[in-house]
């Protein structure tokens, strides 16, 4: 079956051509004019060699050049490799021989490393342009295809290269607009997420585009400068992880003007405390959907949804045309379904599941068991099937014999009041394998000691699982998606 990623703006560039598609700052690009840059900028790049299967790298910023990279790439036949944005030269070169690339197309503050890492793998370096002839039609592609390659942060060694196919996210982007954002032309959505990272990418940019939606781009979050491009552009669906519904609730609180008409929040890439949940809808009037994916699963895999109902504190349930179960962690080999109530790996299988690591059958074939993904994470569905996640399963602790979960830890500390953000991690211990310490960010103005930490969690928590060892820290290191780096945490702690 033929289907092409580029599809997504084609056609949302015939039904909705005057409709603004892209906020950048002060330039507002309409569906038509962004669709004409991208088949320019095509005809640059099929010029230049690049054609089905060819890959090319991106390292940009939220800018309008983004889509029209992203795009152009894609509509003349190639691949599309984002780049983080965080990552040194020697990092950025490693992710260009390792896919192959031919070129990175780059800009802007970001423009520098990429130069070099692409002398020291031999690529070309390119620059979005919009003048030329532009390309006559999309290049054909099979569903099957890849589409994009996107790079694992991973937990050790090199990062790998996760094959995402036109198939799954012309059908994620598809699923997250009608089914569970219930998007329209009439919608603006704030694209504060970084764009080469595949919640911002999927469930922001290539579904509000999908939809005939605006993009409204912001290439630095904050807590304030967001609320105040919420208002002027009159946003009605945010989409962030927790860090960003950290920031924009604290600055509401502390009363800033809180934009109207922001009928939806979408909350991804990290674990949404309860408390935080309910702090932001009281805060802003509205609703919040927490959902649950990654990079290998296109990303969405479920959510709570309109359709089917949402439940604080879990991630709803499976997206259209994907199977979400829990199996039985340590049975490496094979898949062991477990029943409700009990708690195992998080495994999911349907239309979202990458076709593999780059080059890497090894890492493919323990990723995928028996058809099904294995995610990594624990969890357990309840009665009415709504999936909670306890926590990845790396970070389990264990404490004298005892499993403690970090995030369950983390829900009821989260719940403090002069707690603004924590994080529970184990730390080596002689007398019990692991002791568990909370990494905590106190709330302005707060005064708590270590030692008020403790006893209040004493009185919240059951014996084996309060942590007897509280670090109080200015900040929480994070990487470019809002989630926590648990690594470097740990190193700090110690």
């Amino acid at each position: 079956m033929q289907l092409s990623v580029a599809s997504i703006l084609k056609e949302s560039a015939v039904r909705h051509p005057d409709r603004i598609a892209v906020v950048d700052g002060d330039v507002r690009v309409s569906y038509s004019s962004l669709w004409l840059d991208v088949l320019r900028f095509a005809g640059r790049l099929r010029a230049r060699g690049v054609g089905p299967g060819v890959r090319v790298a991106l390292l940009l910023p939220n800018t309008a050049d983004f889509p029209r990279a992203y795009y152009a790439i894609l509509a003349a036949g190639g691949t599309v490799v984002p780049v983080h944005a965080l990552l040194v030269a020697d990092e950025v070169a490693y992710v260009l021989r390792h896919s192959g690339c031919r070129a990175i197309v780059t800009a802007g503050p970001l423009a520098a490393v990429a130069k070099e890492a692409a002398a020291e793998a031999g690529v070309d370096v390119l620059e979005v342009t919009t003048d030329g002839e532009p390309l006559e039609s999309v290049e054909p592609r099979d569903a099957q295809d890849t589409a994009v390659i996107l790079y694992t942060s991973g937990t050790t060694g090199r990062p790998k290269g996760a094959l995402l196919t036109h198939g799954n996210l012309v059908l994620n982007a598809g699923v997250c607009a009608q089914d569970l954002f219930a998007l329209t032309p009439d919608d603006v959505v704030l694209g504060c997420l970084p764009l080469f990272h595949s919640f911002g990418q999927s469930c922001a940019m290539n579904a509000a585009l999908r939809a005939g939606s605006a993009l409204v781009l912001c290439a630095r979050f904050t807590g304030p400068g967001a609320l105040e491009l919420m208002a002027a552009e009159g946003v009605s669906v945010f989409m962030g992880v927790p860090t960003m519904y950290h920031a924009l609730t604290e600055t509401a609180e502390h009363g800033a003007d809180r934009p109207g008409g922001l009928r939806m929040a979408v909350s991804g890439g990290a674990a949404l405390p309860t408390a935080l949940l309910e702090r932001f809808e009281a805060a802003f009037g509205t609703v919040v959907l927490e959902g649950y994916g990654l990079t290998e699963t296109s990303p969405a895999a479920l959510f709570n949804q309109l359709a089917t109902g949402r439940r604080p504190g879990t991630v709803g349930h499976p997206i259209w045309g994907v199977e979400a179960a829990v199996a039985d962690a340590d049975a490496e080999d094979r898949i062991v379904l477990l029943a409700p109530g009990e708690v195992g790996e998080v495994v999911l299988r349907g239309h979202n599941i990458f076709a593999g690591y780059l080059d890497d059958p090894a890492a493919t074939a323990a990723a995928v068991v028996d058809g099904w993904f294995r995610t990594g994470d624990l969890g357990r569905h309840d009665a009415d099937g709504y999936l909670s996640i306890v926590d990845r399963k790396k970070d389990l602790i264990i404490r004298g014999g005892f499993n403690v979960y970090p995030r369950e830890v983390e829900e009821t500390l989260a719940r403090h009041p002069s707690v603004a953000r924590v994080s529970v991690l184990g730390l080596p211990d002689e007398a019990r394998g692991e002791e568990i310490c909370a990494a905590v960010v106190l709330r302005p103005g707060a005064t708590d000691t270590p030692e008020d930490i403790v006893a209040w969690a004493r009185e919240h928590l059951g014996r084996h699982k309060y942590p007897r060892v509280v670090r109080l820290l200015d900040d929480l290191p994070l990487g470019p998606s809002g989630k926590i780096l648990k690594r470097e945490l740990k190193e700090t702690c110690a």
